[in-house]
């Protein structure tokens, strides 16, 4: 028996399990991966087994990653991550037809997704794979050929061109009835939907208020979520006001499924760009798929 069969988990265990990381549910892992909710329970059950190691505590409004299933991941979503990366190079050959792009699940599902429909309509001789993961960095980016990451710009190894700046405002569906808020403490006595931002560098709530010079502390039974999407989700089935990143919430305000529920808008300073490694020379699909993304801007 070979070290790895020894003493390495089953694959499948992984996937399953950052599934039910990255989407938060054993339903949705499940639904995802084409399984029943049973299936994974007994793929984190065999890992778990396996590592001598609970992964998650199961609670009554969900799940979360004990203090071993957040080191876990920390590990698993980057190795997965790059295998994929790896594994798609070498069946597409990496050749001149072929773009390869890393970035968050907001920027895919929200700002990427809609774009690269008009790039396959523009150039059907091209194509573009993407690779959505929150697990990204420099690093990372050097499996691919560009990745969308957030930040200052400013990375050692990466060429960066901006693509949008980070702006963040309440945001309500059209069909939830509020009264308006034209104050903060009025913002702040709607019903929020609460972004866990403990495991990403992105903004929840009172980093938003502290932005504008106010403290905020959430409710202790506030509905919680830990993606982004999720939050956004939420906001559209009219759960309640969730923070609403520009770049995923302006065409959903044009089409009047939401709205944004105050004039109070916070500018970071931060923004996405569209990065490379500085050290390898685009191909020319590469070259052609940058252009013409640089030029909507």
């Amino acid at each position: 028996m070979s070290r790895f069969s020894r003493h390495l988990p089953p694959l499948d265990t992984l996937i399953a399990f950052e599934a039910v990381v990255r989407t938060g549910s054993f339903t949705r892992a499940a639904a995802e991966l084409s399984l029943t909710q049973s299936a994974v329970s007994k793929q984190i059950k065999l890992l778990e087994e396996h590592l001598g190691a609970p992964l998650f505590e199961r609670r009554a409004r969900g799940i979360t990653l004990t203090a071993a299933g957040s080191g876990f991941n920390a590990i698993v979503e980057p190795m997965l991550d790059s295998l994929l990366a790896n594994v798609l190079r070498l069946k597409s050959g990496h050749g001149s037809r072929n773009v390869s792009v890393i970035c968050t699940h907001a920027v895919a599902q929200y700002w990427l997704f809609p774009r690269l429909l008009r790039f396959n309509a523009q150039h059907p001789e091209l194509t573009v794979n993407i690779h959505a993961s929150n697990e990204m960095d420099e690093r990372v980016v050097g499996n691919y050929d560009f990745g969308v990451l957030y930040g200052h710009g400013r990375w050692s190894s990466l060429q960066a061109d901006k693509l949008f700046d980070e702006c963040i405002y309440p945001i309500v569906s059209t069909q939830r009835a509020l009264p308006p808020a034209d104050s903060l403490a009025a913002l702040q006595a709607l019903p929020l939907i609460q972004l866990d931002a403990s495991a990403w560098n992105c903004l929840d709530w009172p980093d938003w208020f502290a932005h504008l010079g106010v403290r905020y502390k959430a409710p202790a039974d506030a509905v919680t979520f830990n993606q982004i999407t999720l939050v956004f989700d939420a906001v559209m089935q009219g759960m309640g006001v969730g923070l609403g990143w520009e770049f995923m919430a302006r065409e959903r305000i044009a089409s009047g499924q939401v709205r944004p529920v105050s004039e109070f808008v916070v500018h970071t300073g931060q923004a996405d760009y569209l990065v490379h490694d500085r050290q390898r020379v685009c191909s020319p699909a590469a070259q052609v798929f940058r252009d013409w993304l640089l030029a909507l801007n």
